[in-house]
C-alpha cells in the first residue's frame, strides 16, 4: 500500500508522456491511490496585452487533449483522478505540488525528465519520493 495516497504524473501530451500516464493509472489502481495529472506550460510567446487570452487558449487546448486521454486511459480504470494545468517549469510545479500535497509516487516520462538536467537534479533532491521514469 502506498504511504501517501496520491500519485503525481506529469504530461505534455506527447506519446511518451501518454505511456507514463497509462503506467501511473495502473499504479494508482493497484495501490488504490488518487492520481493527479499535471500539465505545465510557459507563456513565453504571448505578449503582455494578450496574456489572459493566451493562457485561456492554452488551458482550453490542454483540457480538450485531456478529454481524449481520459477516454483512452482513465475512464475504465476505477480510480479517482484530477487534472491540473499550471504555468511554469515542470520541476518547479512538481516541487510546489509536493510541498502542499504528500505524494507516494512521482511518474514522469524520460523525455520530460531530461529536458533540463540541472532543474531535474534539483527536483530529485527536493521532493524525496519514489520516482518512476518511463522510457
Amino acid at each position: 500500500m502506498c504511504m501517501a495516497k496520491t500519485i503525481l504524473c506529469t504530461i505534455d501530451f506527447s506519446a511518451s508522456s501518454c505511456q507514463a500516464l497509462k503506467l501511473a493509472a495502473t499504479l494508482a489502481r493497484d495501490l488504490k491511490a488518487h492520481l493527479t495529472i499535471l500539465y505545465t506550460y510557459r507563456l513565453i510567446r504571448v505578449k503582455n496585452e494578450e496574456l489572459f487570452d493566451g493562457k485561456k487558449k492554452i488551458e482550453e487546448e490542454a483540457a480538450k487533449n485531456f478529454i481524449s486521454l481520459e477516454k483512452e486511459f482513465l475512464m475504465d480504470m476505477g480510480i479517482s483522478y484530477d487534472f491540473k494545468t499550471e504555468i511554469g517549469f515542470v520541476a518547479d510545479r512538481v516541487e510546489a505540488y509536493a510541498k502542499k500535497t504528500p505524494i507516494g509516487f512521482f511518474v514522469i516520462d524520460k523525455k520530460m525528465s531530461f529536458d533540463s538536467k540541472e532543474t531535474f537534479d534539483e527536483l530529485l533532491e527536493n521532493i524525496k519520493v519514489p520516482m518512476l521514469i518511463v522510457p
